[in-house]
């Protein structure tokens, strides 16, 4: 319990939950908004971490899980009017199957071999998507007649509660014996297979694991914004900001992936008035960060802790 109290991540998180719960009071309705996706973010960057950090799985294709549970649990509302829960347990069953599916032919494959398997699985869902436009909505989209709530705050709540509980579930995990496996598998796959450790198993536990948990980020996120489309849950460019929230706020370290969502989406929106150059400079800042701050913005607070 006193090396808990001592912990300085801890007490980051602390502040951060702290700050998050008490946003609704001194926030407009309109930077809740951007925040609420952004912790949504924040779980998909988590969940990211957790294959790449520690499990060494170069996952170039996250949204694939993300738009299986996001468009798994989309079509069950719109088609056959269910509840948002059991949407949402639908989505997140959906997303896990199609994660076991991808993970089991290409955990044979490694490094960027296995990073590419995943890359094609995103083109292909979007082409699938398309081509069954009378379900899906195709390019355009489809609506939901259900959403999680028509109030900011409570938009808001929820976002950060299930953020918050994810955290718990991938840091509990990422500091357990799976935890410490993982990330030997993820520095050295042979030595630990020669340890007796089995790769495979732990690695598709973490793959399921990732699946789970952003197939139901999906599905909320989609509840939330009302709809379903390639632009907001599956476009490549969404892949891309996951992986860079992630290492900007710092590989292996969980809840640095939430702080570099969040940072991410504020200074995207922020920056918003500066129009095309927008993007140039986020993506400016974050390489700056990450060339000159290479654990991460969360690794680097923790790191400049110890030296002190």
């Amino acid at each position: 319990m006193t090396k808990l109290l001592h912990s300085r991540r801890l007490w980051i998180a602390a502040v951060v939950v702290l700050v998050g719960l008490s946003a609704p009071w001194w926030l407009s309705a309109y930077f809740l908004g951007v925040l609420t996706t952004a912790y949504y973010f924040g779980v998909f960057a988590m969940s990211w971490d957790l294959l790449f950090g520690f499990a060494g799985m170069v996952n170039f294709g996250p949204t694939f899980l993300i738009g299986l549970g996001a468009y798994g649990a989309a079509i069950l509302n719109a088609e056959a009017g269910m509840p948002i829960p059991v949407c949402l347990v639908f989505g997140t069953f959906i997303s896990l199957i199609g994660g076991v599916l991808l993970a089991l032919p290409a955990m044979r494959l490694r490094g960027a071999y296995f990073g590419l398997i995943t890359l094609v699985a995103v083109l292909l869902m979007q082409y699938a998507i398309v081509i069954f436009a009378h379900v899906t909505g195709g390019e355009i989209g489809m609506t939901v007649p259900s959403v999680l709530s028509i109030d900011a705050t409570t938009n808001y709540l929820y976002a950060l509660i299930f953020m918050v509980i994810c955290g718990i579930v991938l840091y509990g995990l990422s500091r357990s014996a799976i935890g410490l496996i993982l990330e030997a598998t993820g520095q050295d796959d042979i030595e630990a297979a020669a340890l007796g450790f089995n790769v495979a198993k732990h690695r598709l536990a973490a793959f399921c694991i990732s699946a789970a948990l952003s197939g139901l980020a999906g599905g909320m996120l989609v509840f939330y914004l009302g709809a379903a489309s390639i632009d907001t849950v599956i476009d490549l460019s969404i892949g891309v900001q996951i992986i860079i929230a992630s290492v900007l706020g710092g590989r292996r370290t969980i809840l640095g992936a939430v702080i570099g969502a969040i940072v991410l989406l504020l200074a995207d929106e922020l920056l918003r008035p500066l129009g095309q150059l927008n993007t140039f400079v986020v993506s400016a800042f974050a390489l700056a960060v990450i060339l000159f701050f290479p654990d991460g913005l969360l690794g680097h607070l923790l790191h400049a802790g110890e030296r002190q």
